[in-house]
């Protein structure tokens, strides 16, 4: 049996758990959703394999609800009248933490599915983190960034090679001890299932060769803000663009599937008048999926040093979004009509707030701390506070530091939450 890598998700699930009748566990598949919440259930029932749980479901038995709680209903989204059942079996009973829904895509939406506001809590789970991983020793953490003014830890030591193969096989729990090779075969599979199988389950149906070209030309577009008509014009090919409804189609397919996480912009009152992009920066769920989409590996990022950098900064921002969860945390980018860009925004409670520039060197710290020094003199303090810190997060270096201006460098591998 594989042993059970704990989750930064768990403390969320067991606090929504103590607080509210049911919990929605959402997210990519193979992300490690069920391991997750059977870690607190008594029983499992499976609406992807147990056609009589399925038939259940339909007919909206009482019986599906007798077995000992906390009950998991595991790919709940098959059955999407469950929902309101789930819903009205909290009404009717009482306790907290009765039932666990697992989710890998959004239902389509329906007029008769009510809100789960005050019954059915939501935990969004995406791949592992590096430190779930045990990649990264977590010695310096992201919460305590919001309130320590220095920063000082060891990462793993892993080197540009290593991140090239984290970025190639992803935060799979499934690849946890799998080699570069096999892990590309699985990714494949993983798209193929995607565009053969799981778009079209979701009501309607696609082109699987545009599905493809879109896939890889969201891979190229990671870490920029790419207009949606140059995508198109990608996934059209020489038939010209694709219409701008059904680019929009494919890609809410792809969102519900949660396997594109975009980076909002950040918008925050400025000193100058000076306007500010809105456009949202591309990212997929897991830095994985864009180097399958394009099918290339380790090797070719490190011949590639641009490309290494983006797709770096693509699994810089996985981790930062995971980290900043329990933090009740956003993540957004920032860009100016100048050219001004910030990787990455971390908000929380209270009008806390800091800023990551995403390197692949320690080298280029003093480019990106004088740029992040650039930024925070541009916010207008007096409505957002200042900064609870600046920080440069690096693939490779000796370790985490703060430099003599008040800026952090923080190899990822010494990130944790």
């Amino acid at each position: 049996m594989v042993q059970y890598l704990p989750r930064i998700a768990d403390g969320e699930l067991r606090k929504r758990m103590e607080a509210l009748g049911a919990v929605a566990i959402a997210g990519p598949k193979a992300c490690g959703k069920t391991a997750t919440a059977m870690q607190v259930a008594e029983s499992v029932i499976r609406l992807d394999l147990d056609a009589g749980a399925r038939n259940l479901a339909k007919v909206a038995s009482p019986a599906l609800f007798e077995h000992p709680t906390p009950i998991l209903f595991d790919e709940w989204q098959v059955e999407p009248s469950l929902w309101n059942q789930v819903r009205h079996q909290v009404d009717a009973r009482t306790g907290r933490g009765l039932y666990v829904l697992t989710g890998s895509a959004t239902p389509n939406d329906d007029v008769n599915r009510h809100s789960g506001a005050g019954r059915i809590g939501n935990v969004l789970m995406r791949p592992m983190s590096l430190f779930e991983s045990n990649h990264s020793t977590g010695s310096v953490s992201l919460a305590s960034l919001f309130t320590n003014p220095t920063a000082h830890g060891l990462g793993n030591r892993l080197d540009i090679v290593d991140i090239a193969k984290r970025i190639v096989i992803g935060g799979w729990p499934e690849l946890l001890t799998a080699d570069e090779e096999a892990a590309r075969f699985w990714l494949d599979g993983y798209l193929d299932n995607a565009v053969e199988v799981d778009i079209p389950n979701l009501g309607s149906k696609r082109n699987p060769a545009r599905l493809r070209r879109l896939l890889a030309s969201l891979a190229r577009s990671v870490a920029q803000a790419t207009q949606a008509k140059h995508i198109a014009a990608d996934v059209g090919g020489a038939n010209g663009p694709i219409a701008a409804e059904t680019l929009g189609n494919y890609i809410t397919a792809l969102e519900r599937l949660y396997l594109l996480e975009n980076s909002p912009a950040w918008r925050p009152h400025m000193r100058s008048r000076t306007p500010l992009r809105q456009a949202e920066v591309r990212y997929f769920v897991d830095p994985s999926l864009g180097t399958a989409a394009l099918g290339i590996g380790s090797a070719e990022l490190l011949a590639d040093p641009e490309a290494l950098g983006l797709h770096f900064e693509a699994l810089a921002v996985r981790d930062l979004r995971i980290y900043a969860q329990p933090l009740r945390g956003t993540v957004t980018s920032w860009r100016d009509a100048n050219g001004h860009e910030i990787d990455a925004i971390v908000s929380i409670r209270d009008n806390h707030w800091g800023a990551f520039e995403i390197k692949l060197h320690e080298g280029s710290a003093d480019d990106a701390a004088a740029s992040l020094l650039r930024f925070a003199s541009k916010v207008d303090v007096s409505r957002h506070g200042e900064p609870r810190f600046l920080a440069v997060l690096v693939a490779v270096g000796s370790g985490a530091y703060t430099r003599p201006d008040g800026v952090h460098v923080i190899p990822l591998d010494a990130l944790g939450p």
